[in-house]
């Protein structure tokens, strides 16, 4: 690697070196320091997810500008206003308009496609961001969203084919290589990642999506040092003849306060999440860090925003959905926390935490409506032990349940609400005459 490189960015030489080496709601608090400092309700959390920290690019947002033919100005402009409000079937209702009143405007294509990747429709998406591109062929935001979408679902031989074909034809472009690294780390091909970033690094020393696609990959394969000194460099730089890349980064952010949260650092990686947050409304994972974050520390009525916000900017995300039945479970609304878990458990179907805590609803609960409670005690067996089969013989690091000890409750509440028959007295011995 040239030296020349390695001086400009202190991240490309770590670079380097990796690739080298291959319950009770009603006293909320009121700030973040507070929320992680108010203790642990007495009615348990469930515990976090392993998609929890999985680190992803944020999902594309729509263009708030747009060159559009005078037809079509308005209702992009109010499909843009939906979006901000959260409301996505409007937002698509809109945008959807203006691709038809100007057919040949990419953004709009591009913006529609924002709106249906949010709602699950991947392959809508796609779609739309396919035509963005073909309106517009040099639409480089259009090619990366529609890259980083097949690699999402599973389709990172195509992402990367894409991408390499359009990088023979615009080598210069840092974006492209970027996305081509974001791609191969999706793919769990570490080094190909770094390379590519690096690609795009030798093109733009100063770009900063680069340097944070490296902390993310450095994160995906367990690195947490690399991708803490790479974050370094993008949010506080290593002193006055190594500025800050870019200390406003809302995604570096975010990223930096899932290591601090697994490294048990609840104060800083609450303050990257609100800063996440406050930077980027729409970043959907930071509203659902902190809304897990105030649940386990019992504060719902301060999660259930959050949360409810998670869900209506991304109604396609499994972990938000499990995140607020919880935060309805511990505020008693049990029918709504059902509702949430049963929709999470249908989006993702490995999302163990979803068992344990409805396991904890029906352990908990004094009543659930439309059941026994012989009934009850008998789904919160199932879950729990559907959630142990899913865990495995050992909790995830950093994950602490108390699972048997949840199992051996149910089965004893069960033995108390059906006690074995008593056996027979034995009957006296026939008296002498």
């Amino acid at each position: 690697m040239r030296k020349s490189l390695i001086r400009t960015s202190a991240l490309a030489g770590m670079a380097a070196v990796a690739i080298a080496c291959g319950g009770d709601d009603s006293k909320a608090p009121n700030s973040p320091v507070d929320v992680i400092d108010s203790g642990v309700p007495a009615d348990p959390v469930a515990v976090p997810a392993a998609s929890d920290t999985a680190p992803e690019p944020a999902a594309p947002a729509p263009e708030q500008h747009a060159e559009l033919s005078a037809d079509a100005k308005s209702a992009y402009a109010d499909g843009f206003k939906s979006w901000t409000a959260g409301d996505l079937a409007t937002a698509k209702a809109k945008f959807l308009e203006a691709t038809k009143k100007d057919p040949k405007s990419a953004t709009a294509f591009y913006s529609l496609g924002c709106v249906l990747e949010r709602m699950g429709d991947n392959a809508g998406a796609q779609a739309a961001y396919k035509s963005a591109v073909g309106a517009k062929s040099d639409y480089v935001l259009a090619m990366g969203a529609y890259a980083i979408s097949l690699a999402r679902t599973g389709n990172t031989g195509e992402a990367t084919s894409f991408l390499t074909d359009k990088r023979a034809k615009t080598p210069n472009s840092a974006p492209l290589a970027n996305y081509l690294a974001e791609v191969r780390s999706l793919a769990k091909d570490s080094a190909g990642a770094q390379q590519a970033a690096q690609d795009a690094l030798r093109i733009d020393s100063n770009f900063k999506d680069a340097m944070v696609t490296i902390a993310r990959d450095h994160h995906r394969s367990g690195r947490e040092d690399l991708a803490k000194y790479a974050l370094t460099a993008v949010l506080d730089g290593f002193g006055q003849s190594n500025p800050a890349r870019d200390p406003d980064n809302a995604e570096a952010h975010l990223l930096r306060g899932l290591i601090e949260r697994s490294a048990g650092q609840r104060i800083a990686a609450m303050k990257d999440f609100e800063f996440a947050r406050a930077k980027r409304p729409d970043l959907i994972e930071a509203l659902i860090q902190i809304g897990a974050m105030k649940l386990e520390s019992g504060d719902a009525t301060g999660a259930q925003p959050l949360l409810e916000a998670a869900v209506r900017y991304a109604p396609n995300q499994a972990l938000g959905h499990s995140n607020l039945g919880d935060c309805y479970r511990l505020q008693g609304r049990l029918a709504e926390a059902k509702k949430e878990f049963d929709t999470a458990l249908a989006q993702d179907a490995t999302l163990s935490a979803a068992h344990y805590a409805m396991g904890l609803m029906y352990l908990n609960a004094a009543s659930y409506p439309g059941m026994s409670a012989t009934d009850q005690v008998g789904a919160a067996i199932r879950e729990l032990n559907t959630y142990k089969q899913m865990r495995g013989p050992k909790a995830a690091p950093g994950v602490s349940d108390d699972i048997d000890d949840l199992i051996t409750r149910a089965n004893k509440k069960k033995e108390d609400l059906n006690p074995a028959p008593a056996a027979p007295a034995a009957s006296a011995p026939p008296k002498k005459k």
